[in-house]
């Protein structure tokens, strides 16, 4: 049977349980998933967009400037957060600012109880958003994951190998876990807690601290995690590929198998009954997987990204738009939902005009024709200092030959 099962491409949801399902639009990575309590699913994307996956199309859900990398239902409304510091909230399609950061968003957490939301940045605090704003300071790194116990208890994990727990009232923390290696994920329940590292280390302890279960595999990093309290069922995503599934009732591992050939797995989820497991990677598509069956379906193959591909069999100027470019840019018509526009009939084309995506205010009416002297400088400066303020990350080639190159390819591939 393994190897035979055939795929099912359905856009209903949750989906039937015997089957396996893709979902298909995004423009780039997927990078987060959550399911809501009518068991809809959504997703963040590389594209800078946030799916809501409920009917046979996807809604989008446009607002951010940069990869999206979080997406969390609460009551009423929709989080979500990412690459531009900047946390909203939806609701029934609008989107609030709700708070900034002043470094990447890596993760949101929710208290029912108290209402209060956490993010998780990069500029190493934690926000606390509320009736008011706060910021918890006490990690040494970028705050990586943030998670709330059902009591409303608030744990934060770090790129300082820290695992810690805060008073909210004293905006105080107290260090649990001292793991060495940068800690990526947190799950959190009322008598354990799961975390998974950089290192590949993935444990779990109790609230005190105490280790339960040590489950580390010889892969790295981990990356995802996901819990489905019904089932007792703790899903485990890395970088090479691999889900691990944990029985949190008997603490050992139910199964393990190799989800994609292209690998990491940056988000999981379960559906509502626990019955599908939803995981997303560097693949532009989201793939679901009947639990009772992991076992029988082969690793999923994606399309093959530029940097899996042999560089030995690209000019260089390929290999430079394959590392600076692809992942955000079409050389075909249309931006099929990539992070930015179509590079198709790029040369002698101002700035800022393509109708079928959303520029940042500093390209509309913009100035600057694209042209092999336009292009070199973009490049040679670098985004933040040629076009400060587009939503193009900061990047630069810093050889002229390589910039040299990357534009004869570019002149050629961009052609109408």
């Amino acid at each position: 049977m393994r190897g035979c099962l055939a795929i099912l491409l359905l856009w209903a949801l949750p989906g039937a349980a015997q089957d396996f399902t893709t979902l298909k639009g995004h423009g780039g990575p997927i990078m987060g998933l959550a399911v809501d309590a009518a068991g809809g699913l959504w997703s963040a994307s590389f594209d800078n967009a946030v799916g809501q996956w409920r009917d046979q199309e996807p809604r989008w859900h446009d607002a951010h400037d940069a990869a999206v990398t979080v997406v969390l239902p609460i009551p009423g409304a929709v989080l979500s957060a990412g690459d531009d510091f900047i946390l909203r909230r939806w609701t029934n399609g609008a989107a609030e600012v709700i708070g900034r950061h002043k470094g990447k968003i890596a993760d949101l957490a929710f208290d029912p109880n108290s209402e209060l939301i956490a993010s998780a940045s990069w500029d190493g605090s934690i926000g606390l958003w509320g009736a008011d704003a706060r910021f918890l300071k006490g990690h040494r790194g970028a705050v990586t994951a943030v998670a709330f116990s059902p009591d409303g208890l608030l744990f934060s994990a770090s790129s300082d190998g820290t695992l810690r727990v805060w008073d909210l009232t004293q905006m105080t923390s107290q260090v649990l876990v001292h793991h060495g290696f940068g800690i990526n994920r947190l799950i959190v329940t009322d008598n354990w807690i799961a975390y998974g590292a950089v290192d590949g280390g993935t444990r779990v302890i109790d609230l005190t601290g105490q280790e339960i279960r040590d489950f580390t595999l010889d892969r790295r990093p981990i990356l995802s995690m996901a819990y489905h309290a019904g089932s007792g069922q703790l899903a485990v995503g890395d970088g090479q590929g691999y889900i691990m599934m944990v029985d949190s009732a008997a603490w050992r591992i139910a199964r393990d198998f190799r989800a994609t050939r292209n690998g990491p797995i940056w988000a999981l989820a379960f559906s509502t009954d626990g019955q599908t497991l939803w995981a997303g990677g560097l693949d532009d598509v989201i793939y679901g997987w009947p639990v009772e069956l992991l076992d029988q379906f082969d690793p999923v193959q994606g399309k093959t990204r530029s940097f899996h591909r042999d560089a030995a069999q690209m000019s260089n100027g390929e290999r430079q738009f394959m590392r600076k470019c692809s992942i955000c840019h079409a050389l075909t018509p249309g931006t099929a939902r990539k992070a930015g526009p179509s590079l198709h009939g790029l040369f002698g084309r101002r700035a800022g005009t393509l109708t079928d995506y959303s520029y940042s205010q500093t390209l509309l009416g913009s100035d600057i024709i694209w042209d092999e002297t336009s292009v070199n400088d973009l490049f040679d400066q670098g985004p933040d200092h040629y076009i400060p303020g587009s939503k193009m990350p900061m990047q630069v080639i810093a050889r002229q030959s390589d910039r040299d190159d990357l534009i004869d390819f570019l002149k050629i591939a961009t052609q109408e």
